[in-house]
């Protein structure tokens, strides 16, 4: 082949770091898409030359370079060709710890010094055409959150000068959302969090946020109900419709507001409320994140009774009470009473 490949990106990354390795990213310098055609890779991208290999099927894109040329993450021309360098690919990437690449024998390439900031755990933009994209101000914050790195100063001063420029009043909420998840679920959210802060973009895009769980754990329903645990229906509401929340995360949310209020019930009407405002019956399963979440929003909280007495309610046969009542109207309330029997007999 006349074409060289390397890997490179999170791959190269992660490696270095002695973290699995997930994913790996190639890059196809000095090829035509006619030769990668010829070389048995089948093409795909729609955007930019990326082909799958012809055995492994992982993906390969041609070295490219991108200059903005319009808003939003689409607004970019790209032009790929074979005298398209290596070190011309790696700098229109975000950081440089995820500008390295590595040949097949093993040696690294590393021309924006992504190596010892990753020894420093340092978050460093590659080069000025970082302010092209305010996404990466996320990736920024989400790559904090993970690594537990610090962001270099002049990053920083970056992306607060994006935001104080309105750069980031023309992200993609599918975009946005797709980044705030991701860091949501990393170990450390609160420093995704301190990076918006600090840059200025936590205010414009999250204003409902006034404090931050103590504490975080649990799937990612579970922390975005975290977060939202102390805002007012209507505020996350607003947060959801903002960001274009999808329904999984948007419901326990709104259920964790509703029901918050409910979790110290004593008698057995408290119990059924609980269930039936949670819609716990037929939704077992959200209820049991709702619970989750409220045993870390609210430390000491024992949810063994809840448990209990969810279980003895559920267990009544509501087929054989309906068969029992003389009139459907009838059915409802011979039910609750029934439910409430089974309850207190429980706890």
């Amino acid at each position: 082949m006349a074409f060289t490949i390397y890997v490179v990106g999170g791959a190269v990354r992660d490696q270095l770091l002695g973290l699995p390795v997930q994913d790996r990213d190639f890059v196809v310098v000095g090829a035509t898409p006619a030769e990668m055609v010829a070389a048995g890779f089948k093409p795909v991208g729609k955007d930019f030359p990326v082909f799958l290999h012809p055995k492994t099927h992982e993906e390969h894109a041609l070295a490219r370079t991108e200059r903005k040329s319009g808003r939003g993450y689409k607004g970019f021309t790209v032009y790929s060709a074979p005298d398209v360098t290596l070190e011309q690919d790696l700098a229109r990437r975000d950081l440089t710890i995820n500008a390295i690449a590595k040949t097949s024998d093993g040696r690294l390439i590393d021309p924006y010094h992504g190596e010892k900031d990753l020894r420093d755990g340092v978050l460093r933009h590659v080069s000025d055409a970082f302010a092209e994209d305010p996404v990466r101000i996320l990736r920024v914050a989400r790559f904090a959150a993970r690594f537990g790195f610090r962001i270099a100063d002049e990053t920083l001063a970056l992306m607060s000068m994006m935001v104080a420029a309105g750069e980031t009043d023309h992200l993609v909420p599918e975009r946005v959302w797709q980044e705030f998840a991701k860091g949501l679920a990393e170990p450390q959210p609160a420093l995704m969090f301190e990076a918006l802060e600090r840059c200025g973009l936590r205010p414009k895009l999250l204003p409902e946020l006034r404090q931050l769980p103590k504490a975080w754990s649990g799937p990612l329903p579970v922390r975005f109900a975290l977060l939202c645990w102390p805002l007012q229906e209507e505020e996350i509401k607003a947060l959801c419709d903002r960001l274009k929340v999808p329904n999984e995360e948007r419901e326990l949310a709104l259920l964790a507001c509703r029901c918050r209020n409910l979790l110290n019930p004593a008698q057995p009407s408290e119990f059924l409320n609980l269930f039936k405002r949670s819609d716990a019956f037929r939704r077992l399963e959200r209820f049991v994140l709702f619970l989750q979440a409220a045993r870390i929003a609210q430390a000491g909280l024992k949810t063994e009774r809840i448990e209990k007495a969810l279980a003895a309610a559920a267990a009544v046969n509501a087929g054989e009470i309906a068969n029992r009542a003389s009139a459907p109207a009838e059915i409802p309330a011979l039910l609750d009473k029934a439910r409430e029997q089974a309850i207190s007999a429980a706890i």
